[in-house]
């Protein structure tokens, strides 16, 4: 039977360095000679295009609203046959994804109820765990700085006040892997990639699974 491929996730708010992180793993995973897709959230299909929209303001939506169009990209993002989690892994490719449901507890879970939301991702028999969440962790003022640098508009989620909300409730990234779900590392963000033996994490320039 083939080895089932990873699932990876990196989180952060915006500015954390995720792109890069999930670019240098790819490229170090491809040098041992195993096949990898990167994909994010919200997805490049339709309900994930749909998501983009209400991000750029052009159309208004509710944070209940933002949560269960979450949920929905979510699920297509695991179960599409073409690019879905669960296609890729099951022909052995390693899956590497820039966003995942902890970035719906930070934001839409602190605007909204957090245990609706928990429960529609958590509770989803159609939203796997991933192998392992790397979470990057960064101070407002730099991630901010990092975003302007950048010049380009601003997404609803990129503002300084749902920043500084979603850094305070950062926490429950942790309590939530170590409570019900995967592994998780908390690391300060860099430019090199991450390291993860075990349980134990440190700044290196090797792999993030050995």
């Amino acid at each position: 039977m083939a080895e089932l491929g990873k699932f990876i996730v990196f989180e952060g708010i915006d500015g954390a360095g995720k792109t890069t992180q999930v670019e240098l793993l790819a490229k170090h995973l491809r040098s041992l000679g195993r096949e990898v897709s990167l994909s994010a959230e919200p997805t490049t299909l339709e309900s994930g295009k749909a998501i983009r929209r209400a991000l750029s303001g052009a159309e208004k939506k509710s944070e209940c609203q933002m949560a269960a169009m979450f949920v929905l990209d979510r699920i297509a993002h695991n179960i599409d046959e073409e690019i879905g989690i669960r296609a890729l892994t099951a022909k052995g490719i390693d899956v590497i994804s820039d966003r995942y449901y902890y970035s719906s507890l930070a934001y839409q879970g602190a605007a909204t109820d957090y245990g609706w939301v928990k429960q529609m991702n958590i509770g989803s028999p159609e939203i796997r765990r991933p192998d392992l969440c790397i979470f990057l962790d960064i101070s407002p003022k730099e991630a901010l700085a990092r975003i302007g640098k950048r010049g380009e508009a601003k997404e609803i989620y990129e503002k300084h006040s749902i920043t500084i909300s979603v850094v305070g409730i950062g926490i429950d990234y942790i309590d939530l892997s170590i409570s019900e779900c995967e592994p998780l590392s908390d690391i300060p963000s860099a430019g090199d990639i991450i390291v993860q033996h075990g349980n134990t994490t440190n700044r290196d320039r090797q792999s993030a699974i050995e």
